[in-house]
């Protein structure tokens, strides 16, 4: 048969679930997409606006 937990290791696993879950979000709101890298400056023409 289970056994009832207390209600202080109930409050406190679902407080070190809440700063998981916290730390998580943030972590995933911080890393943006990765930076394009930037096409290679070639010579360029000037169109003829006649």
């Amino acid at each position: 048969m289970l056994e009832r937990t207390r209600t202080a290791e109930r409050y406190a696993r679902g407080f070190a679930a809440a700063v998981v879950a916290v730390a998580t979000l943030l972590l995933a709101a911080n890393a943006g997409p990765a930076r394009a890298e930037e096409p290679p400056q070639g010579p360029r023409t000037v169109a003829d606006s006649r």
